[in-house]
């Protein structure tokens, strides 16, 4: 791949990953919750989310969903009621008293297992996600090299691309929230992402496939 093509898929990248989504929602509400801990935990789960989807791409898996809409809409519909529930369960959740400042951690414990965890299902719970890389991705692709590196290229891209991004949102939330300084802008964060969560959900399932 040469350094023109790299860059071409670079810029086309960074500008889909700009404006938010799921992942970049989940990403403030952790900053917010946990700390710059909840937040190194919540990228590490979309990476690994998005190096599983490089990998189906790479396989062609991408094509076969595009094909079989019965399967498409079965990974659809469990990728909306999941984002639907997470937005539920963040309207039910209470916010602590304590929860003060994005520095002080005690008002949630944190357990970056279930935040990976849950930011790899964020991730990897939208089935197009899939199909779009599966279509943008061999647009740079050039077949008289080999396909393996130009993957590994591009995955590497990609990871750096929605790490920047993603930490860029994390810090200037961070920066917000250490000036706002109140347990009222947590509990705003936590009503706005839990209606956010919800919406997205509906979305997803309303979306026609691409």
């Amino acid at each position: 791949m040469s350094f023109h093509t790299w860059f071409l898929f670079a810029t086309a990248y960074l500008v889909t990953t700009i404006s938010p989504g799921p992942n970049v929602l989940l990403v403030i509400r952790n900053t917010v919750r946990f700390g710059g801990r909840g937040t190194a935990a919540t990228i590490a789960g979309n990476l690994l989310a998005q190096l599983v989807v490089v990998l189906l791409v790479a396989l062609g898996v991408g094509a076969v969903l595009a094909a079989m809409p019965p399967l498409f809409l079965a990974m659809k519909v469990l990728g909306a009621v999941y984002l639907m529930v997470l937005g539920l369960k963040q309207l039910r959740s209470r916010t602590p008293k304590t929860a003060t400042s994005v520095n002080a951690l005690p008002a949630h414990s944190l357990d970056r297992r279930k935040i990976f965890r849950e930011a790899l299902l964020v991730s990897g719970s939208n089935p197009k996600t899939l199909i779009f890389l599966s279509a943008f991705m061999p647009q740079f692709i050039v077949h008289d090299q080999p396909l393996p590196a130009q993957f590994i290229v591009m995955y590497l891209t990609v990871a750096c691309i929605v790490a920047l991004v993603h930490t860029i949102y994390s810090f200037g939330v961070r920066r917000i929230h250490s000036g706002l300084g109140t347990s009222r802008w947590i509990e705003a964060l936590k009503r706005c992402s839990g209606l956010v969560f919800f919406g997205l959900g509906i979305k997803l399932l309303t979306a026609k496939q691409a």
